[in-house]
C-alpha cells in the first residue's frame, strides 16, 4: 500500500504508460486483473493535438480506473503546464510526465528521456506543472542519457524538491532503450536518496522476479510493461506472492477465453470497425503467443476483414480442445 497524494494505491503493482497499448481497453483488462494503478498512453504537451481523434481516445476514462492517471510529454514548461490543466480539465486525478521515453520521434524535439541531459529545464517544467494544477504529479525517467551521464539520482532529488508525488524509473540509460542489463543498483540508490515512492521498471517479468526487484531496489512497487502484453493477469499473479509468498496458479483455460473475449469484443467496441480491427490484431496476437499452436492461428486472424469474423474465429480457436497453452 502506497499513497499519490489523496489517492490510497493498495496493491503495488502498476501498469506502465506503452504509446500504442495502454488505452481504456487495456487498462481496464489489468485493473480488473489486480493492477493497483494503471497510466494513460503518453500525449502530446502541443495544443494542436488535442483534438485529434487518437489524442481523445488517449485520454478516455471509466470508474474503473481511479485514480485516473494520464501521462504528459514535451519540453516547454509552459506548454507542459497548460496539458495538465487542459486534461484535468477532462478529468485527469494524476498528472505523469513522460522523460523516459527513448523513442527517436520524441527525443530529437527534446522530450521524453532527452530531458535528462537539462536538469535546469527538467526543473523548470515539474516546477511549472506541479505549480499549474491540484492534482498530484508523477514523473518517469530513465537512469541518464547514456553510461556517461547517469544522473538519476540528481534527477529524482529535483523531483522531490519540485513537489512529484511519486518516481518511476525505468533502469536503463537512454542509449540503451530496452537492451542490456537493467541498473536495479541505481533505482536502489534513488531509492535510498528521496522519501517520495519509487516505481522500479525494466525486465519485471514473473513473481519472482518482482519480489527479487523489491527486495534489492527496495522501490515501493512495480511497474509492468512488456510482460503483461498477452498475459494481463500477471498483476493478480504478483500480488499473491508478494503478498502471501504463494505462486498464483495459471489461469484456466476457460479464464483465458474469457478475458481474451472481453477484451476482444471491448477493442471493437472502443475503436469501432475499421481501427477495431486493427488494434484486435496487435492485442490478440499477444495472447496468441500463450499458446503452442497459436502462430499459425495469428497468420490467419490477421487476415480477417471484419470484427464480426475475429469474434467469431477466436471463439472457435480457444473453445477448441487442441488449444494448447505454453509452459509457465
Amino acid at each position: 500500500m502506497f499513497q499519490i497524494g489523496p489517492y490510497i494505491i493498495n496493491k503495488p503493482t502498476i501498469l506502465a504508460p506503452m504509446a500504442g497499448i495502454t488505452d481504456l481497453p487495456f487498462r481496464k483488462i489489468c485493473k480488473k486483473l489486480g493492477a493497483g494503478l494503471v497510466v494513460s498512453e503518453m500525449t502530446a504537451a502541443n495544443p494542436n493535438t488535442w483534438n485529434s481523434k487518437k489524442t481523445k481516445n488517449r485520454i478516455k476514462f471509466q470508474s474503473e480506473e481511479y485514480p485516473r492517471s494520464v501521462q504528459i510529454a514535451g519540453f516547454c514548461p509552459k506548454m507542459m503546464a497548460d496539458a495538465a490543466i487542459h486534461n484535468v480539465q477532462l478529468g485527469a486525478q494524476v498528472i505523469d510526465i513522460n522523460m523516459g521515453c527513448p523513442a527517436k520521434k520524441v527525443c530529437k524535439r527534446a522530450a521524453g528521456s532527452a530531458l535528462l541531459k537539462e536538469p535546469e529545464l527538467v526543473n523548470k517544467i515539474l516546477m511549472s506543472v506541479v505549480d499549474a494544477v491540484e492534482v498530484p504529479v508523477t514523473l518517469k525517467i530513465r537512469t541518464g542519457w547514456d553510461k556517461t551521464t547517469i544522473n538519476a539520482i540528481q534527477i529524482a532529488k529535483i523531483a522531490e524538491n519540485a513537489g512529484i508525488s511519486a518516481l518511476a524509473i525505468h533502469g536503463r540509460t537512454r542509449a540503451c532503450r530496452f537492451v542490456g542489463e537493467v541498473e536495479y543498483e541505481t533505482i536502489a540508490r534513488v531509492a535510498e536518496s528521496i522519501s517520495i515512492p519509487v516505481f522500479a521498471n525494466g525486465d519485471i517479468d514473473s513473481p519472482k522476479k518482482a519480489k527479487d526487484v523489491i527486495e534489492k531496489t527496495g522501490a515501493t512497487a512495480v511497474m509492468i510493461g512488456r510482460s503483461a502484453l498477452g498475459k494481463p493477469w500477471i498483476f493478480d499473479q504478483i500480488n499473491e506472492y508478494l503478498s502471501h509468498g504463494t505462486l498464483y496458479r495459471q489461469p484456466s483455460k476457460e479464464e483465458i477465453q474469457k478475458i481474451v473475449m472481453t477484451h476482444l469484443k471491448s477493442i471493437h467496441k472502443f475503436y469501432g470497425e475499421a481501427t477495431g480491427l486493427k488494434f484486435a490484431r496487435k492485442h490478440m496476437n499477444w495472447y496468441l503467443g500463450n499458446f503452442n499452436n497459436g502462430k499459425p492461428f495469428s497468420k490467419f486472424f490477421n487476415s480477417l476483414k471484419t470484427t464480426y469474423d475475429q469474434i467469431v474465429q477466436m471463439e472457435t480457436f480457444l473453445s477448441e480442445g487442441n488449444m494448447i497453452l505454453k509452459a509457465a
